[in-house]
């Protein structure tokens, strides 16, 4: 009985956590984007804000969930729509193409980031105060910001591709950059690892990597199973761990 009240209540504060959210139309050209934002009920004193990306399913649950945990904490937040309001994909077949397009595409993919940090200012926050966090795709998008210097404090990867080009030219990297890795994760290599290391001391970026044990790619999404030998799974310690490595960097950025 204990147990029933205790789901009750965490689906009865989710669904009102979720109800805060509304979904905001927004446009890149002819293309309509569709994200979802949220303003803190208790706003803190300079109005920051947190852009969310997600990873490359688009706006999920995930995302959404992130986004009413950090209006609880006072920040203002919205959750990115990469693809398009008619394009998102379906499965993981179709993810895998559409994500590859804008890792490809880079300059695509900074520019729709770039639009969603508009709608966040929109929204009410502080285009001073801004950081740009993502999931595993969105994770890749969150580098992308500080390789482009968005006007962004800082940016947060959550088991993200750390790849690009190598005839890619390695600029000044402005944004602060946190890097919240699983240590066995298998779908980035030790030498994409390595490469991007290297850019970051050659873009003279301020920068930390925090890597977490017996964690693999998606650590921090539930559905994502507890099956390590996958590739993807959920920890519960990492998912904990890294929420408060990024609740610390916010404090010191914002």
């Amino acid at each position: 009985m204990k147990h029933f009240i205790l789901t009750l209540t965490f689906l009865l504060v989710s669904s009102t956590a979720f109800s805060q959210l509304k979904a905001l139309d927004y446009k890149d050209g002819e293309q309509i984007l569709s994200g979802f934002g949220i303003k803190p009920k208790s706003e803190l004193k300079e109005k920051p804000g947190v852009l969310i990306l997600p990873a490359w399913l688009g706006v999920d649950s995930h995302s959404k969930e992130s986004a009413s945990k950090l209006a609880e904490l006072g920040y203002y937040s919205f959750v990115a729509d990469i693809y398009g309001k008619d394009s998102r994909p379906k499965n993981p077949s179709e993810a895998g193409p559409k994500a590859g397009y804008y890792k490809k595409n880079y300059a695509e993919y900074q520019n729709r980031i770039q639009l969603a940090l508009n709608e966040l200012v929109k929204l009410g926050a502080n285009p001073d105060k801004i950081v740009v966090m993502g999931y595993c795709f969105g994770g890749t998008g969150a580098i992308e910001a500080a390789r482009a210097n968005m006007k962004v404090q800082g940016v947060v990867s959550f088991h993200g591709g750390l790849g690009k080009d190598v005839t890619r030219p390695i600029d000044k990297i402005t944004p602060k950059v946190l890097v919240l890795h699983g240590a066995d994760d298998p779908y980035v290599p030790k030498e994409e690892v390595d490469n991007f290391q290297e850019e970051m001391r050659a873009s003279g970026a301020d920068w930390q990597m925090i890597f977490y044990a017996n964690s693999v790619h998606a650590f921090t999404h539930k559905d994502a199973g507890n099956d390590n030998s996958k590739g993807a799974a959920y920890n519960q310690l990492a998912d904990m761990r890294s929420w408060q490595a990024l609740q610390n960097f916010l404090k010191e950025v914002l």
